[in-house]
């Protein structure tokens, strides 16, 4: 079997038998290792997506493998209908770890953001005092947090919303890194809860204006209203931070967590809050079945530890400065380049639309081709997120991949 028909058999496997809901580049892969991946016939590429920050630990770390195993072969699933040996433990490290009180294990991380709405409108009818039935929620324009019936009512994408109607109601969608809307909106009584991602992902690696978060959460407090931080792709050091609030020294109300929490090895999200929010919830009013098993509670507690001990959060802040640094001397020979932006390794290249078009696509046909996998968002910017073990060496390696290919796009047009 030749090569091309190597990957071309497994990709019209996925185009006869699978949903069309994605567009993937055109590579099969197979393997993958720290910041590598590895497609079916054994290229090496550079991951600068990172499974949308899932892999913050790199791919197939030893650590987090080895606690699967040892779990997977003890105890994989009991549902909650029983104790098991390995929640209680997974839920004090995470919750003294950030400074919470408690934790509800979910698995998705539109699961964990669906559930923060949940708790949020409860505890706006019990401890707010809200009308029956009348608690709304602000979220800011641009945010993802899922496509979910929920998280699409929420959204302003018109991609993920078109066709899906009729949405849920009580959602009140503002401006992002816009103060005075904020404010205007927090007039009305009845707002429970503001969410809101610290950075935003999916629009584009949007960073506020310096002092929002904090601002943000003033009013809150002002307004009687709880705070959400959707931090399941800026969490556990995506950005150089912890938390992207630590940039701010904000800790919200209520805080999502998902992607990276159980290192790229299975689905595990949280939602953290203190006693007032979280005791809200009633046995029966909320649960998962697979939500807090015991092998993602061991392998999700090793995950981060492992972040911790091998000081990834920092490494991601000094690679973010090489990467910046980089990209904006490249953005200094092209005017097509209109803005790079980004903290720690949560990154991104805008380029400039001309005639409704922009080269973002190209660019990121011809990293693959040279060696490095990144994705498009919104057509016209490409996000870069390697895992946050990558090295010194190996970033300007990379960074001299993507000069390559913004040069042949550019000098190709």
């Amino acid at each position: 079997m030749s090569i091309v028909e190597n990957s071309s058999y497994y990709i019209q496997l996925e185009k006869k038998f699978g949903a069309s809901n994605y567009e993937p580049l055109p590579v099969v892969l197979d393997r993958g290792e720290r910041i590598y991946l590895f497609d079916v016939e054994g290229k090496r590429y550079f991951d600068f997506l990172s499974a949308y920050s899932a892999v913050n630990q790199g791919h197939c770390h030893p650590k987090l493998v080895q606690a699967l195993i040892e779990q997977s072969q003890k105890l994989t699933l009991t549902s909650r209908a029983f104790f098991n040996s390995k929640l209680g433990e997974y839920e004090e490290y995470i919750t003294k770890l950030l400074g919470y009180q408690r934790l509800l294990p979910m698995n998705t991380g539109v699961e964990a953001a669906e559930t923060a709405v949940k708790l949020c409108r409860k505890w706006g009818y019990q401890v707010k005092g809200i009308p029956e039935n009348q608690a709304k929620i602000i979220f800011a324009s641009g945010n993802f947090w899922g496509r979910s019936i929920g998280a699409i009512s929420a959204s302003t994408d018109p991609l993920s919303r078109g066709g899906f109607g009729p949405y849920v109601p009580g959602f009140e969608i503002i401006p992002f890194d816009d103060v005075d809307a904020l404010k205007n909106s927090l007039q009305d009584p009845n707002i429970a809860g503001f969410m809101v991602e610290p950075i935003q992902g999916e629009a584009g690696v949007i960073v506020p204006s310096d002092g929002y978060l904090s601002v943000c959460k003033k009013l809150c407090q002002e307004a009687g209203v709880l705070l959400i931080f959707d931090e399941v792709q800026t969490g556990l050091g995506r950005t150089g931070k912890l938390l992207a609030g630590d940039y701010e020294s904000v800790k919200p109300d209520i805080l999502v967590l998902g992607k990276a929490l159980s290192g790229g090895i299975l689905p595990v999200s949280a939602v953290l809050s203190n006693d007032e929010v979280m005791l809200t919830l009633k046995p029966g009013e909320h649960g998962s079945t697979y939500g807090g098993n015991p092998l993602a509670c061991a392998v999700a507690k090793r995950a981060v530890e492992v972040l911790i001990e091998e000081r990834m959060v920092e490494n991601s802040f000094k690679m973010g400065e090489i990467f910046r640094s980089r990209m904006n001397i490249l953005k200094s020979k092209y005017d097509d380049l209109q803005e790079i932006r980004g903290k720690g390794l949560l990154n991104a290249i805008e380029f400039r639309e001309k005639n409704g078009k922009s080269i973002a696509k190209e660019v990121c046909k011809k990293t693959m081709e040279l060696g490095l996998l990144a994705k498009t968002t919104h057509d016209h910017t490409v996000r870069f997120a390697p895992p946050l073990v990558i090295q010194s060496e190996e970033m300007n390696e990379a960074c001299d991949i993507i000069e390559k290919a913004v040069k042949f796009c550019l000098d190709s047009k």
